[in-house]
């Protein structure tokens, strides 16, 4: 079923764990997302949004997201990621997303207000609840390796406080020392800037570039106002290592459907130990 209003999010950051945002490029890793809320019965965000749409077509992927989401029994919001285009999130918002984000954090400060403002208003008018992003993460959402915290900038807690204020956002993203994809060496996140930004900003946060986080660093991000962590690369490289253990076994008879189902199943297992791990950070690490 969809989950609609920031009504979970807001639960999410009481109760002080935190809803998964997993990253979906098609079919199988769509279904293996749904799996994982299914058995978890915890609620969770796929996310099909702008550098998933350059594989699998807009179109296609936003129907086939909606649909996995409308027909489980889990709690799933639809939500777009990393947009950078209004047309982009009014048509997702006109297909049914239940949230959208709007990227405007390689912008000015003033720049990103007023194209953060605008999406805002498109949301809000359709009933769908907006995320944006103040501070910029080094790496890239897709292929990200390798990155470090010093190819972008930190969120500062006073211009977060006026860039909510002046926005009307639902959910603030901040760079805090988290990266996309994996790194070469562990991140340390400024969790005492996270604070100080929860201090100061009455509206959920949200943690990008989760995947391979040591976990104190995660779950003291949770406990510090953190209600949705995005989690894409460790599906993906659970993904890949699934299919690639699969393929001696599958190419003597070109079975391609025992390689979609083991990248499947390894999507489902990797974001299932995640949404339940992120249950609740007061469990112990």
């Amino acid at each position: 079923m969809l989950l609609h209003g920031t009504e979970a999010l807001a639960d999410a950051a009481r109760e002080g764990s935190a809803i998964p945002g997993f990253v979906a490029y098609n079919l199988e890793t769509a279904q293996g997302i749904v799996a994982a809320a299914e058995k978890s019965g915890r609620p969770v965000l796929l996310q099909a949004g702008s550098s998933a749409f350059k594989h699998a077509g807009r179109e296609a992927l936003m129907a086939l997201a909606l649909r996995a989401a409308r027909d489980s029994t889990a709690r799933i919001g639809v939500h777009l990621d990393h947009s950078r285009d209004l047309e982009e999130i009014t048509a997702c918002i006109e297909a049914g997303y239940t949230s959208v984000m709007v990227d405007g954090s390689h912008l000015p400060f003033a720049q990103n207000v007023a194209l953060t403002r605008r999406a805002v208003d498109i949301a809000h008018d359709a009933g769908v609840w907006a995320e944006a992003e103040l501070g910029a993460l080094a790496g890239d959402e897709d292929v990200s390796t390798g990155a470090s915290a010093a190819g972008g900038s930190m969120t500062d807690p006073e211009q977060a406080a006026e860039f909510v204020a002046a926005t009307g956002v639902d959910a603030l993203a901040v760079a805090v020392g988290n990266v996309h994809g994996f790194t070469a060496d562990p991140v340390r996140l400024d969790l005492d800037r996270l604070e100080r930004v929860r201090a100061l900003v009455p509206v959920p946060l949200v943690l990008h570039g989760a995947s391979g986080l040591p976990e104190e660093q995660l779950l003291g991000a949770v406990r510090r106002g953190v209600a949705k962590v995005n989690v894409n690369a460790e599906l993906r490289r659970a993904w890949l290592n699934a299919v690639a253990a699969a393929l001696p076994g599958a190419l003597p008879g070109a079975d391609a459907v025992a390689t979609w189902t083991a990248g499947r199943d390894a999507v489902a297992a990797t974001a299932l130990r995640i949404t339940e791990r992120l249950a609740s950070a007061d469990s112990p690490v």
